[in-house]
């Protein structure tokens, strides 16, 4: 059994990679500025990036040591919904002021993490507010959650977003749903991976982001 920390890490350190590979080669200054420039000026080209990312992302998953892909001859890429700009959305922020700010997330192996409640991403999605809580790991904002699609469409378990803390401004943050991702568990059933909270359900069906590959060959 693979430990859930170095899995976590290994997880999120190949998403920044591929994503610090696009800030470098096409843009200065923070990521969200830059997108937030990039779709003012071409949407189109916005969600060319996304594909991008995508290709590398699978790039990644056919070759690097530590992918969870067993059969890597066999992979043939990953699946999502088309990129949707209404699924990228300015959450604020309320921070958590409670006493118990340590939370117990389970992973799907029943072991466990201690994380840290952060605070209370606040946005809408069609008209519907919504709320998701942000669950802090040393620098790392991880959003894990589940939506209408969620066991349809999505893996059943919840998808995840992980932002480094730099992100948050004003007590404000970047949700970008189009990037949200599935664990490695769904790939190879020997890795731990982070439950989402209860609480953090949305009422609303998030189509962007990875789809799974039952859902695409039904």
């Amino acid at each position: 059994m693979f430990k859930n920390k170095l899995i976590r890490y290994s997880t999120i350190a190949m998403l920044i990679a591929i994503l610090a590979y696009f800030v470098v080669e096409n843009f200065s200054g923070t990521t969200s500025s830059a997108d937030d420039d990039l779709i003012a000026a071409n949407p189109e080209q916005y969600k060319a990036k996304i594909r991008e990312e995508r290709e590398a992302k699978d790039e990644q998953f056919k070759t690097a040591k530590d992918s969870p892909i067993a059969d890597k001859e066999a992979f043939h890429g990953l699946h999502y919904f088309e990129p949707d700009l209404s699924f990228r959305i300015r959450a604020n922020i309320t921070p958590y002021m409670k006493d118990d700010k340590e939370v117990v997330i389970k992973y799907t192996d029943s072991t466990s993490e201690k994380y840290e409640k952060y605070g209370y991403a606040n946005f809408t999605i069609g008209g519907e507010a919504q709320k998701l809580l942000l669950l802090k790991n040393e620098n790392v904002i991880s959003v894990l959650f589940k939506d209408v699609t969620s066991g349809k469409e999505t893996y059943g378990g919840g998808r995840y977003l992980d932002y480094p803390i730099s992100e948050i401004k004003n007590n404000t943050i970047l949700l970008d749903f189009n990037k949200a991702y599935n664990p490695y568990c769904v790939y190879q059933p020997t890795y731990a991976c982070p439950v989402p909270p209860e609480e953090n359900v949305l009422t609303v069906a998030v189509q962007a982001g990875e789809l799974t590959e039952a859902s695409v060959h039904k």
